[in-house]
């Protein structure tokens, strides 16, 4: 074990993927905006109503009953997940470089049958992972059921606005189903679910609560975000939207996840004040290949950071402030949209 945690989301630090999204778009006729409309009925629930024991990320139980309707079985989420992986520039080669510095865990809201796809691909073991486990052979409903189901999600497309009656469907007319005692024991591990996948990290790992790095991009990290925050760790919004930039204390904005192991050479090697100073230094020094050398940054991570960023157009790695927040909204949506595509991209 290492003295220090690098603990990171999956899709958006390390891929370009939303695979629920990409699943309901596939399988489901109009499942693209089904599910963009239940991503923001999810988004509502937890920023505005703040319903209690409701977890951001929740999307992935609400779309359930509907991969039910086309008949969707594990071995089409473990197939189709193994072929439509698109992982961002270098995330590879930072979790290779992570492996022999710092303890390393990806702590995702995604199905597992796509974390396992994405372990396998990035040569990542599977037990350093957790996400959303959920047995889709073990999902049933009743000629009846499944009429309804349909019934509700035309309702859904057809007023994607009408809160009130999603709150029907979803909260009182599903849980009448058969369906419903497997879906509430489904775990999302998004938001609070997150923030406890790191109390056992930290458990397992024996690491003091300061000695730990979390990055993520969305709503769902923002409690992970905040509680490494709040502890002295480091707290990163890589392309983040508004939830992640208003808790983090780090933002990094690139098309390269090589900008991160920057960041994460300087921290395992040292601390967090060298990776405060850095940034610091970074935003006022015009030869960053003189300050990665300062910082003795890894020779390959160097390299290949001069290598992409050629032409000096450098990621953007910042301090989060009030000043500085919505110009750093605007780049990092900018980049979230352009190397996700807007219909990711535009999901909290």
């Amino acid at each position: 074990m290492f003295e220090k945690s690098f603990i990171t989301d999956c899709e958006g630090p390390l891929t370009l993927n939303d695979n629920a999204f990409e699943l309901c778009a596939h399988f489901i006729e109009n499942g693209d905006e089904l599910f963009k409309t239940l991503s923001l009925y999810d988004d509502y629930l937890v920023d505005v109503v703040k319903k209690e024991n409701y977890k951001a990320g929740n999307t992935l139980k609400l779309i359930l009953p509907f991969f039910v309707l086309e008949n969707l079985k594990n071995d089409d989420l473990i197939n189709f997940s193994k072929d439509n992986i698109y992982a961002v520039r270098d995330s590879k080669f930072l979790l290779k470089f992570l492996k022999d510095c710092m303890n390393t865990y990806i702590v995702s809201t995604s199905y597992g049958q796509y974390i396992e796809a994405l372990s396998n691909y990035m040569e990542f073991p599977f037990e350093n992972t957790y996400y959303t486990d959920v047995d889709v052979d073990a999902l049933h409903l009743n000629d009846e059921e499944l009429s309804k189901i349909a019934e509700f999600k035309n309702q859904i497309l057809e007023n994607p606005d009408d809160y009130e009656l999603f709150d029907e469907i979803f909260f009182t007319e599903i849980p009448k189903m058969s369906i419903y005692e497997k879906i509430k024991e489904i775990d999302v591990v998004g938001g609070l679910g997150k923030k406890l996948a790191i109390d056992d990290i930290i458990a397992n790992d024996g690491i003091d609560i300061k000695q730990m790095l979390y990055i993520g991009d969305s709503i769902t990290d923002v409690e992970p975000l905040h509680f490494a925050r709040e502890n002295d760790g480091i707290s990163i919004s890589f392309n983040g939207n508004e939830y992640p930039l208003k808790v983090a204390e780090i933002a990094i904005v690139s098309p390269s996840a090589i900008a991160t192991a920057v960041i994460a050479n300087i921290y395992s090697d040292k601390d967090k004040s060298s990776v405060l100073k850095f940034i610091n230094q970074y935003n006022s020094q015009e030869d960053i290949g003189k300050l990665l050398d300062e910082f003795s940054i890894n020779s390959e991570i160097k390299e290949r950071f001069l290598e992409v960023f050629n032409d000096e157009d450098y990621p953007i790695i910042k301090l989060i402030n009030n000043e500085n927040y919505e110009e750093i909204l605007k780049e990092s949506v900018y980049m979230r949209n352009n190397i996700r595509g807007e219909d990711i991209g535009g999901l909290g």
